[in-house]
């Protein structure tokens, strides 16, 4: 059997849809404001779940590119570095040659020798160079510098931590070098290329012919090359890194966007059809619910 259906019971039902209307109306207007599909999660959980993975993801590779630039600044420092320290040491190899000739005075060879002291400590400036208050030849080292100077108690000793090496991650499993190994560089102590220079200046003072030291000069020069070569492939590597974040960042993007982003069109025509019908619900709602002296007395 079916119930009467009171005024007030129609007045409820009546009023109760036309908010539930406004309510779509609401929630669509908020949907164009803030361009957003999902403005809190319950209007999609499982959307409001991937979103969250996703940001997660954006988070973990914008660290990733963060590392990458870096560690590119670290190495683009220690190339430039080291590029200077091997013209420095062809320079030093240049005067080597001439003051082996036989044919210089004491003058010419003094005067060799106090340039070749001055490059001496060019090279120890450039052994010392540092990013951002860090030295890049001396690790992990919180030292002002990488190597002391001639002056020192331990002459052209290195400060820095054996095997404590600045590493970069710009992925889940990987990890790029950042610094450089000084002792592999410059050597170390009475081994250095520092010392080297020293010892030939003194042979020049002394009239000892310095031409045997070109072999020491072009191994160090070897050496030299071959850290700048690795620090290169690291350099490149670390490119590679920025690139693939740059790809994946931008895939996440999309994917996020997908899943949050309205689709303008299809919310305005949305839009405007619930504004149509709320409207029209009203004119129906006046003229079925009729207001007698009774409602406004109550």
């Amino acid at each position: 059997m079916i119930g009467r259906v009171t005024q007030q019971t129609l007045q409820r039902s009546t009023l109760a849809n036309l908010q539930s209307n406004l309510t779509r109306m609401s929630n669509l207007q908020g949907q164009m404001s803030g361009g957003k599909l999902i403005t809190k999660p319950s209007d999609d959980p499982a959307g409001a779940a991937q979103a969250m993975v996703l940001r997660a993801q954006q988070r973990t590779t914008k660290q990733y590119q963060r590392n990458a630039d870096d560690g590119l600044a670290w190495l683009t420092t220690i190339d430039t570095a080291m590029q200077s320290s091997v013209s420095t040491l062809r320079r030093v190899r240049d005067l080597t040659v001439q003051g082996g000739s036989g044919a210089l005075g004491p003058t010419s060879r003094e005067a060799i020798a106090t340039e070749l002291e001055g490059l001496r400590d060019g090279l120890l400036d450039l052994a010392n160079t540092s990013y951002l208050g860090r030295s890049v030849f001396a690790g992990t080292s919180d030292a002002d510098v990488a190597f002391t100077d001639a002056a020192s108690a331990t002459p052209y000793s290195w400060t820095g931590t054996t095997g404590a090496s600045v590493q970069r991650r710009v992925a889940a499993d990987t990890t790029v070098r950042a610094d450089a190994d000084g002792v592999s560089v410059f050597g170390e102590g009475a081994t250095s290329v520092f010392a080297l220079i020293d010892d030939i200046a003194a042979d020049l003072r002394a009239g000892t012919n310095v031409a045997p030291r070109l072999n020491e000069i072009d191994a160090r020069m070897s050496t030299m090359l071959g850290e700048l070569a690795g620090v290169g492939t690291r350099y490149n590597q670390l490119t590679t890194s920025q690139s693939d974040t740059a790809v994946t960042l931008q895939d996440l993007t999309s994917r996020l966007s997908g899943i949050e982003d309205i689709d303008l069109a299809q919310t305005i025509v949305e839009l405007q059809m619930q504004e149509v019908a709320y409207q029209g619900a009203l004119g129906a709602t006046a003229r079925v619910l009729q207001p007698t002296l009774m409602d406004f007395l109550r």
